[in-house]
């Protein structure tokens, strides 16, 4: 994706004028061949591979297609969802339009009765039937380019959210005027229209230590642009994941950990103040962390293979890797 250099965000136009040639060359019945991606499977990034397509698809055991699957070959652009479906599309073009398969666009914070690909799922509990795919990429995988060191950043927290949900209400009431923070809510027409801030841009987030990272309906949408930045994500510890496997992130080591019910934040912030070799260690481990989600290559060839395995599994498709099943 095209991203604004001064925004650090992904410019929609090329990502929808991308997604509209994707579905044009899907309906004149062009198709890429899966046989060429062995070699990067056979490469050196073969156990990279191999391990996190084991997180986004669990299943363990063949399963038959549910009866409202849907076929590659019928699969429609919607009103809604549009962004969620040129991500699909522009992988199930490297399989026959025959093969079916069960999704369901949007937040989804509950694991379906039967295998289906999602965008997000709950963390805990058995979550084997939500096959996590590369959705919303456009909205989810923004990373940064910040070149403000740590130590010149100013020393507090800064968030800005829409709040719709009780859980970001409590945190707004306990720290809205907070002295180690710089936050507001950026929806207006609320019964809580006093936390109302002004909206501003990754790059003034940016001027700041710590950034908060609350779920909302599922996860933190901003949690990947700031885990690429020298800015450290503050958080309870999350209860859904993506493509970007929240599920593996250590607290206080790719993040800072705070309590669900957000009690220990000025102790917490106030720790890293005074150690800062320690929040340089957070901020290191967490760019790391997001260079496996750096490479264009390999991201394409596992959206292919979690397709690959869905439709293995569901006895459809003789799968590119059959050993790692």
């Amino acid at each position: 994706m095209i991203r604004n250099p001064w925004t650090h965000s992904n410019i929609k136009f090329f990502y929808y004028a991308q997604g509209a040639l994707q579905e044009a060359l899907r309906r004149l019945g062009h198709r890429k061949s899966r046989e060429n991606l062995v070699k990067i499977v056979e490469g050196p990034h073969r156990e990279t591979l191999k391990k996190r397509l084991s997180y986004y698809c669990k299943i363990n055991t063949t399963f038959k297609v549910a009866t409202s699957a849907v076929g590659i070959g019928t699969l429609r652009l919607p009103k809604n969802h549009r962004a969620f479906y040129f991500d699909l599309i522009a992988y199930t073009r490297y399989f026959p339009d025959a093969l079916k398969l069960s999704y369901q666009f949007g937040d989804i914070t509950e694991v379906p009765h039967t295998p289906t690909l999602v965008k997000s799922r709950p963390i805990q509990g058995k979550n084997d039937n939500s096959v996590l795919f590369k959705l919303n990429k456009i909205r989810h995988f923004t990373f940064t380019n910040d070149r403000i060191p740590y130590s010149q950043k100013e020393n507090k927290l800064l968030g800005r959210n829409n709040v719709y949900q009780e859980h970001r209400r409590a945190f707004l009431r306990q720290y809205f005027n907070h002295p180690m923070c710089n936050l507001g809510q950026i929806n207006s027409g609320t019964p809580h229209d006093q936390w109302v801030t002004k909206k501003i841009s990754i790059n003034q987030h940016l001027q700041y230590k710590f950034i908060w990272c609350q779920e909302g309906h599922d996860v933190a949408s901003n949690l990947k642009w700031v885990m690429s930045s020298n800015s450290i994500a503050v958080m309870p510890k999350p209860q859904y994941e993506t493509w970007f496997m929240e599920g593996t992130l250590q607290p206080n080591v790719h993040y800072i950990a705070i309590q669900d019910d957000f009690s220990d934040l000025e102790e917490r912030l106030t720790y890293y103040l005074e150690h800062p070799n320690e929040a340089r260690d957070i901020n290191r481990n967490a760019n790391q962390y997001v260079q496996q989600f750096r490479n264009p290559t390999l991201e394409n060839t596992l959206c292919v293979l979690v397709l690959d395995q869905y439709f293995a599994k569901s006895g459809q498709l003789e799968s590119l890797v059959p050993e790692w099943y």
